[in-house]
């Protein structure tokens, strides 16, 4: 779940009471989607209104980079949930010791299994992103690239890794030489996503309602938030590749925003850098999550069989 911090009705009245024509408060439900911060769906007589404080994974410092990179796309007239002002101009509040911001609410719904349709959509939100993004100035280091790979599958440990899945850790070491010498260096850079997933896109029927949680986006190699979402929607749950889904993907990305050609010959290493980022980061969770805690986990098997696919594909293979 992903409610860390508790609020009592009090505390979110008074919240609501700094910002201009809230409403009255009537309900406050907490959402159990997501692992980073506290989310609360709350509904006035007014309006209804995600509520997130911020938990210890979230910098505060560089909670003003995010407002404005979600402002910046929503002046664009893209889908993505802007920050409410209060009364005195401010996004950024705290209650309960948390940073905390009032977000607006987005009609639609997440769906754990997308079809080829809502896949080509998000590809195709994709790209109006990156192209709304080629002429926003701000930055943000991305603290989960190539070196901060290494960092993080040391502390895992390569032989709590091979406990989790026979070879794993062998592989994710010569995983991580293997994109030491071969990472593009040289490709498009801008703001990215870097974590489009399924439960970060909000549809109705088939149509693309919103974008959310943006607490990833970071200064990267552009094409690598395309590989980070090839990974996350062209794959069911029982991790077989869908076909269909890819070329659905890649041809919603193109209606917007082309892929260069560098970046076309670069796609599999990106793919496997998508893959190992998430393999990395689920096995850090998955060996240090207590069992009697409240997250469950999400399992880091799941990205190392993409990583294991990717090893083997041509580029033809994958839709292009």
């Amino acid at each position: 779940m992903a409610v860390y911090t508790s609020v009592s009705d009090e505390e979110v009245s008074s919240f609501l009471d700094l910002y201009p024509d809230s409403g009255r408060l009537l309900s406050i439900k907490g959402i159990t989607e997501g692992v980073e911060n506290s989310n609360y769906l709350i509904t006035t007589d007014v309006r209804s209104y995600i509520l997130t404080l911020y938990e210890k994974r979230v910098n505060p410092e560089e909670l003003p980079f995010f407002m404005a990179l979600t402002d910046h796309l929503a002046a664009e007239n893209l889908p993505v949930p802007k920050a409410w002002k209060s009364r005195d101009g401010k996004q950024i509040q705290t209650l309960a010791g948390r940073p905390a911001c009032l977000i607006e609410f987005l009609q639609g719904r997440w769906t754990p299994t997308p079809n080829a349709e809502q896949t080509r959509a998000t590809g195709e939100m994709l790209g109006k992103m990156h192209k709304s993004l080629t002429h926003f100035s701000e930055n943000r280091k991305n603290s989960l690239d190539l070196e901060n790979w290494h960092i993080l599958a040391e502390k895992c440990g390569f032989e709590a890794m091979n406990q989790i899945e026979a070879y794993m850790g062998d592989e994710v070491k010569k995983e991580l030489d293997y994109l030491d010498k071969f990472w593009p260096k040289d490709l498009p850079r801008s703001v990215i996503h870097a974590d489009l997933f399924p439960d970060n896109v909000l549809f109705e029927g088939d149509s693309l309602k919103g974008v959310i949680d943006f607490y990833f986006a970071c200064t990267e190699v552009r094409a690598w938030d395309l590989a980070i979402t090839y990974s996350a929607w062209c794959f069911d749950q029982e991790n077989h590749f869908l076909a269909d889904h890819a070329k659905a993907l890649i041809k919603g990305y193109h209606q917007s925003f082309a892929l260069t050609e560098e970046e076309r010959a670069a796609f599999i290493v990106l793919l496997r850098g998508a893959a190992l980022r998430f393999l990395l980061t689920r096995a850090w969770d998955w060996v240090n999550t207590p069992p009697d805690a409240l997250v469950v986990p999400k399992d880091p098997r799941d990205f190392f069989k993409r990583l294991r696919f990717y090893r083997e594909a041509s580029f033809e293979s994958l839709g292009f």
